[in-house]
């Protein structure tokens, strides 16, 4: 029964007329939705923009009325069909307030739409950060919660570890706080939920005194890297590497905090003009000649072939230029496979640029690790992770090839124990995540418990969780663009 006894008592008109502010019109172009990786789009039957939680109420209230479902979305970043739906959606845009900061204790209150952008500036007045991380902040507080999203550090967990209470609204509208001493199951059930327990209003995140890294980074043969690893990885608090496969070589980097005063490195030449303009236009280049790939995979190597020591705010270190929209996938394997995984990857990509007609990935394959946690679909639900990232970048949005090379790409970090990112596009299905997730069914009946009519489940939900088949869910029902390589 809902909480809010009073909405089922509003006529469907006067609700309607209440939504008519926070509704999108149809002719807007915010009524369609593209992610950032200009690789999945959908139509939703109605958009809303609520400024508050009251608004909130409000659309959930319509959702039970007609029987659809909501899907939260914030700016779209993950680059699967995560976010789409074909029911009704919530952007969260409006919903960004920081509410409370302790300095004291530790911890900020936000709500679920604000950017990491908007959080790291708001933190840094109080002289705090986030802990950790990930490689972009252009994601919502709550994008990266329910993705279990991570940057990378072998001592430091997925990003959702630091989450210390939620406040939910839940599908039969009462509004429910959840921590890991108050409803444990919904709380480890949503810090990696999709968005499918209810619609997450207020997120306490545990914080840290501001603090400065200082990153080096070099480039070490493949063979290297890979055969040090153990010490590489543990030498440092932040551990990231990049892998130029057309070049056999890493750039490693190490980040630790220092007390430091800043020390910024990049120009505009070589940042920007060439770096990342000349790059995509060779990028683009490669769309018609195939072999031109390689010339810019090791041109990227060369670009960043001298040691580099930087000095800078946390946040700008952990963050990287993702440069262009791109289609990607990342994976999770056990770090103790990792050495394995990766020496099999070099193998199998080298057969590819040997072979005129191979494949030609991008560049670069990113590493990073994590710690365990207990999350029950974190990745690394109770195993040191090392994750692996592969891209094909879209130079100026237009499509490439990817379908084979992730394939190929996929099976092998399979093979090897791999987990799929949650935010990014995969094709395992329950009966094969239950085998890699013990709690899996667990979450699942958290799910059948809190919203037994799915009014959470979008389309890539009912797929993977439920394992609903059929042309309506299907993981190409929302593709953008076709293509058959």
């Amino acid at each position: 029964m809902s909480s809010a006894p009073h909405l089922a008592k509003i006529p469907l008109q006067t609700l309607y007329d209440c939504l008519q502010p926070i509704t999108v019109p149809r002719a807007s172009p915010k009524a369609k939705f593209t992610n950032w990786g200009l690789t999945y789009t959908c139509s939703p039957l109605a958009v809303f923009e609520p400024e508050n939680e009251e608004q909130c109420e409000l659309v959930l209230e319509l959702a039970r009325r007609e029987r659809k479902t909501v899907r939260a979305v914030g700016v779209g970043h993950s680059p699967s069909d995560l976010a789409c739906t074909s029911g009704y959606m919530l952007r969260t845009a409006k919903l960004d307030r920081v509410l409370e900061v302790n300095a004291d204790k530790r911890y900020v209150v936000a709500q679920s739409g604000i950017m990491l952008h908007a959080l790291h500036a708001e933190l840094a007045k109080h002289g705090l950060a986030m802990i950790n991380v990930g490689s972009i902040s252009d994601q919502t507080l709550a994008g990266i919660v329910t993705t279990a999203t991570h940057g990378s550090g072998i001592n430091y967990g997925v990003m959702s570890t630091h989450v210390m209470s939620l406040t939910i609204l839940m599908a039969d509208g009462s509004r429910q706080y959840c921590s890991r001493q108050k409803q444990p199951d919904l709380f480890v059930a949503s810090i990696c939920g999709l968005g499918s327990t209810g619609l997450i209003l207020t997120i306490q995140l545990e914080v840290e005194p501001a603090f400065r890294l200082k990153e080096i980074s070099e480039i070490l043969e493949f063979d290297e890297a890979v055969t040090r690893m153990d010490a590489l990885v543990s030498a440092s608090e932040h551990v990231r590497f990049w892998w130029f496969p057309a070049a056999g070589t890493i750039r490693a980097s190490s980040a630790n905090r220092t007390q430091e005063p800043r020390a910024p490195v990049g120009s505009w030449l070589w940042h920007s003009l060439i770096g990342a303009h000349l790059v995509q236009f060779l990028l683009f280049v490669a769309r018609y000649f195939l072999f031109v790939n390689l010339w810019v995979g090791r041109f990227a190597a060369w670009l960043v072939r001298e040691k580099t020591v930087t000095v800078d705010d946390s946040h700008r270190i952990f963050n990287v230029d993702c440069r262009y929209p791109q289609n990607t996938t990342e994976w999770a394997i056990p770090y103790d496979s990792a050495r394995a995984c990766l020496f099999e990857l070099r193998a199998w990509l080298e057969e590819e640029i040997a072979d005129p007609h191979g494949l030609r990935p991008h560049f670069p394959i990113e590493i990073r690790f994590s710690d365990l946690d207990d999350i029950w679909l974190s990745p690394s639900n109770y195993q040191r992770t090392c994750w692996i990232g592969i891209v094909q970048f879209k130079p100026y949005g237009f499509s490439v090839p990817y379908r084979k090379l992730f394939e190929r790409f996929e099976a092998i970090l399979f093979r090897h124990g791999g987990r799929p990112h949650w935010a990014k596009a995969h094709s395992l299905r329950p009966e094969t995540l239950r085998k890699l997730y013990p709690r899996f069914d667990d979450f699942v009946q958290v799910l059948e418990d809190v919203d037994p009519d799915g009014m959470f489940r979008n389309e890539y939900v009912q797929r993977h969780i439920f394992g609903k088949h059929g042309p309506e869910v299907d993981g190409r029902v929302f593709k953008a663009f076709q293509l058959s390589s």
